[in-house]
């Protein structure tokens, strides 16, 4: 891995990238003594296809998570938080590059071998690393002086390609490299750093998971704790990230929590709630080790999912909430998730926000908590004066972008209130006011033909081509859709 490679790129200056938040240092308000309180340490945990109605929080009734609610109650809770993408690997492109799906270069789960796409490790089809030259979050926060980690499921980079994260600025790594294999909590081996550890008693299989020996959401937990005992101890702060891979199917788990006697509950069901709880479980065990460790005013802890549920669990969890769509929508239910900060001391306890943030943001987030230097290419802002309950009116109003390049190309667009969904460039223009209408039900592109103009002028703006996710009609730049 190149350290400096950060160090070779041109810099903007902080002030200047995390606009309303220039007046603000490590993430602090300007009465605090940023010097003594010194960087925090950043925990930034993210689930697998949990949707937007799974918690507690956000309307769900009956999966029972006690331990994020807490972290609410003692933290800020976000209704208007977007994923990157609606799916796996360009959702983790857009958190790590701070770009948006119309730059970032991994912009869907698979590519193409022509164009830099490699083979995938265990099958499936070819997947796209990320590039030497592309800066991560992790980069970012190695040079502030952080040690960084994660354990999960990664998906940006296959063995011996620059995509891997300890080519991408983490110090330790564990999990799965890509998603395909991600589709076992089983398997019969994870990466540990770029060496395989065989798990001895496990299969593999999709299928079967009964008599196995290591579940693998269990032994990322086990990582992340003995990351922060030993990371915590030291004078450096730490970053660690942890995608976990839980509630993503196939449906595995050791046993199923406190939900085997629900009456009318499918098995799936059964096993899809007691992996939430799980969850929920090990964020109680991580809590408590930063209290007893005497570092939980010293670190930020954030929870979210990847994009939006798999499967809505209409009439059992109504897992969407009140969003229409699930994941592979450009719809809300696809691309908006749930999002829980907490950092005792610094953020107040017990509020809401409905300031409008996405993925990208994050990496300027985590440079402007760490006080450290941006990329000039990224398309994110910081929202640590949102974090902080501090007013920051241009995420209300500034636009969002999203590309998707599954089913052929479609795109989706927020604008304040405004919400536009274009579901492919020979299909008409979907307008909907989310403030009337969370449920995005009501089309008014008829009625507003100047909000439909601007998406296509923005659509253009914002994409840039990609070899392996062409667009014919915008990459010849002809000026025409």
């Amino acid at each position: 891995m190149k350290s400096n490679k950060i160090t070779r790129r041109k810099f903007l200056g902080l002030a200047a990238i995390v606009g309303a938040g220039a007046g603000y240092h490590w993430g602090l308000s300007s009465k605090a003594d940023s010097s003594a309180l010194g960087k925090p340490n950043i925990i930034f945990v993210m689930l697998d296809d949990m949707g937007y109605g799974d918690l507690g929080l956000y309307g769900q009734n009956r999966i029972r998570m006690p331990h994020i609610d807490q972290m609410a109650r003692e933290g800020i809770r976000f209704t208007q938080v977007y994923s990157g993408a609606t799916i796996c690997a360009p959702a983790r492109s857009t958190l790590m590059t701070g770009q948006h799906t119309g730059r970032t270069t991994v912009r869907g789960n698979w590519g193409d071998l022509e164009h830099g796409a490699v083979p995938c490790s265990g099958g499936s089809g070819p997947r796209v690393p990320l590039k030497e030259d592309d800066v991560t979050i992790a980069e970012v926060l190695k040079d502030a002086g952080y040690a960084t980690g994660i354990t999960g499921k990664w998906g940006l980079g296959e063995p011996d390609t620059s995509g891997l994260p300890n080519r991408q600025g983490f110090d330790e790594w564990f999990g799965y490299l890509n998603q395909h294999l991600a589709h076992s909590h089983y398997p019969e081996y994870l990466w540990d750093n770029q060496k395989k550890k065989k798990l001895n008693g496990n299969r593999g299989t999709t299928k079967n998971f009964a008599n196995q020996s290591h579940y693998s959401h269990d032994l990322f937990t086990d990582f992340a704790m003995d990351f922060i005992k030993r990371r915590g101890a030291g004078e450096a702060p730490f970053f660690l990230y942890v995608p976990y891979c839980l509630p993503h199917d196939s449906f595995q788990i050791p046993e199923i929590e406190s939900y085997a006697d629900e009456a009318g509950w499918s098995k799936v069901e059964k096993i899809y709630a007691s992996m939430l709880t799980r969850v929920d479980r090990d964020m109680g065990r991580m809590f408590s080790l930063l209290r007893e460790m005497g570092i939980d005013k010293d670190t930020i802890v954030f929870f979210c999912s990847d994009n939006g549920a798999a499967n809505r669990y209409e009439g059992t969890f109504n897992s969407s909430g009140p969003l229409r769509g699930k994941k592979r929508s450009l719809y809300d239910g696809g691309l908006r998730t749930a999002m829980v900060v907490r950092w005792p001391g610094r953020i107040k306890a017990g509020a809401v926000s409905d300031d409008i943030w996405y993925f990208p943001d994050v990496l300027p987030t985590f440079a402007e908590l760490a006080g450290a230097s941006l990329p000039n290419n990224i398309d994110g802002v910081s929202v640590v004066p949102s974090l902080l309950s501090q007013p920051q009116p241009e995420l209300q109003s500034r636009p969002l972008y999203w590309e998707d390049h599954e089913r052929g190309f479609r795109c989706a667009a927020r604008k304040g209130d405004w919400k536009f969904v274009c579901n492919g460039l020979d299909k008409p223009v979907e307008v909907y006011n989310l403030a009337d209408d969370i449920g995005e039900e009501e089309n008014l592109a008829e009625s507003n033909p100047e909000l439909v103009k601007w998406l296509w002028d923005f659509l253009k703006q914002s994409h840039t081509p990609s070899a392996n996710w062409p667009v014919p009609k915008l990459d010849q730049d002809d000026g025409k859709i």
